[in-house]
């Protein structure tokens, strides 16, 4: 539910085609829908202007795929993060006949860990996102970035494994990293990436600490600390491996 479904919703209503009764019913599970085990947040596009995302991390895959029908129910692009395959199976099982359409089909997306549906294609990031990795090894994390950011409307451009063992790599895309609107950087061992291409370019730069390194970067920490040290001033942290945190917040920037 956001603004321009509410706008159709009234306009049916006002032209006669949708009794005052049956525009109740679709506006009962406002603000929020209960199924016991879950709230399901249904005012939270109309609010914050995206609609809300299923942490499949820890969930029953039937608890995943009833969520997200639910979310699907009401129209819009619907995604499951830190998803396995067990639970993209519960969910192309709980609407087989939704998953019989290609436009309108959820898909595993393996590498991000995401189940991902999406209905609304239009655009609304007013730039381009580009996602970099340090290492093939923080591309998953990246991935996520990808279909978070996508799933929100935005362009969005990867570029991966260009980390600073070999600097040469991450000049070589200088002008992608030039067009950028937001640039999302994933990296584990020290960290260091964010801050080389905070300082190439002009734009915000998200840091992603992966947990990618031997035993003293532990599982992300020192990436971490060293991304919150950084003397780039346009570059800001989010915490260890969240690639869904960092391509959200680019996608709510890409939008000013």
């Amino acid at each position: 539910m956001n603004a321009q479904t509410l706008k159709r919703l009234f306009d049916q209503v006002q032209k006669k085609r949708l009794s005052p009764d049956d525009a109740v019913e679709r506006l009962r599970h406002l603000p929020f829908e209960d199924l016991g085990f879950a709230k399901l947040d249904h005012h939270r596009a109309l609010r914050q202007g995206m609609p809300e995302v299923i942490f499949a991390q820890g969930k029953a895959p039937r608890q995943v795929a009833d969520i997200f029908a639910r979310l699907a129910a009401h129209g819009g692009n619907v995604l499951a993060t830190r998803a396995t395959e067990e639970q993209y199976a519960a969910v192309a099982a709980a609407f087989p006949d939704n998953m019989a359409s290609n436009a309108d089909r959820a898909e595993y997306r393996p590498l991000a860990r995401a189940i991902v549906l999406k209905r609304d294609r239009k655009k609304r990031g007013k730039g381009v996102i580009v996602v970099v990795s340090a290492g093939t090894s923080d591309i998953p994390v990246a991935e996520e970035a990808v279909v978070t950011a996508e799933l929100m409307g935005n362009e969005v451009q990867h570029i991966y494994d260009v980390g600073v063992a070999g600097i040469h790599r991450l000049l070589a895309h200088r002008g992608a990293l030039a067009k950028a609107r937001v640039i999302v950087v994933c990296a584990g061992m020290e960290g260091a990436l964010p801050s080389v291409v905070g300082g190439l370019v002009g734009v915000p730069v998200i840091a992603v600490p992966t947990s990618v390194g031997y035993g003293a970067a532990f599982e992300g920490l020192a990436a971490l600390l060293g991304m919150m040290n950084s003397c780039a001033s346009n570059v800001s942290v989010v915490n260890i491996d969240n690639g869904f945190g960092a391509g959200y917040v680019a996608s709510l920037i890409n939008r000013r």
